[in-house]
């Protein structure tokens, strides 16, 4: 059975390369292989200790993704030297994308790891919102990045699901007349919550088109005007009582509410970075 060496480098923690190996190794059966990996190497002696060890080896490669110029002149001159298979798993694409749009790489050892954890801060916020979406948990409350209240078809669910692909963990809240709202709705930063409105004219509209989704009879009190004059009023009692800012939704995008929630919580300090 063949056996095979692989020595994986990286300036940061080798996911790209360990990824890009594991997948080529998957191509062949009946391959005796170990993988040795070496993280964040960021001097030249760090690296000569390591590849010291490599010297010697045999059926070995060295797959490697560093971007600093001076670690990788001596890692290929080190493998041209004493004849070592060896793969620049970065280096092409970094130039590829360099030569098309003519831009400078960064440099950056790590980059793409701080683009790793961008992406699941988001998928954390996605699952949060989902989570505490129309009030499921109230204790979400306590641990979100910003509270979302307002009656029936203001947007909330919408809302905080935009918000949460920008790295926000939002929970909602319905405010329900017959309903009281949750004590930790109260023991939360002002700051931290935002209230939303509609037109009563807008929710009549609206809640009579979802009636009509759902099959459900169109003089169900839930589209009455009446009714939704109530929940207005009522909500408008509860925000007035806690004294968060009232965002009237009303023929406005979902993007432009949320652009001004954004300046809202940036001028409160509460801007996640």
């Amino acid at each position: 059975m063949k056996s095979l060496t692989i020595y994986i480098l990286s300036d940061s923690i080798g996911e790209t390369a360990e990824q890009t190996v594991r997948a080529s190794i998957a191509q062949f059966e009946n391959l005796e292989h170990e993988i040795r990996k070496f993280s964040h190497i960021r001097s030249v002696t760090i690296l000569h200790n390591i590849l010291d060890e490599i010297v010697d080896m045999e059926n070995t490669i060295l797959f490697y993704s560093l971007v600093d110029e001076t670690l990788l002149s001596v890692i290929k001159k080190f493998c041209d030297i004493n004849n070592i298979a060896s793969v620049d798993v970065l280096t092409p694409s970094i130039i590829a994308i360099e030569r098309v749009t003519n831009l400078n790489p960064s440099t950056m050892p790590g980059a793409l790891r701080k683009l790793d954890e961008n992406y699941f801060k988001r998928v954390e916020a996605i699952e949060f919102a989902v989570r505490y979406d129309d009030g499921k948990d109230p204790r979400g409350l306590l641990i979100a990045d910003l509270a979302i209240i307002g009656i029936s078809r203001t947007s909330k669910t919408p809302l905080s699901m935009y918000l949460a692909n920008k790295n926000y963990r939002v929970a909602n809240i319905p405010l329900v007349p017959e309903t009281v709202p949750p004590d930790e709705l109260f023991q939360i930063p002002t700051k931290k919550i935002v209230g939303l409105t509609n037109s009563p004219e807008n929710l009549n509209k609206i809640r009579k088109e979802r009636l009509k989704s759902l099959g459900l009879p169109l003089g169900s009190s839930y589209s009455n005007l009446e009714r939704i004059l109530e929940e207005i009023e009522y909500a408008h009692v509860i925000m007035k009582k806690i004294g968060c800012p009232i965002i009237d939704v009303s023929n406005r995008a979902i993007e432009e509410t949320a652009d001004i929630i954004l300046t809202y919580l940036k001028k409160a300090n509460k801007a996640i970075i």
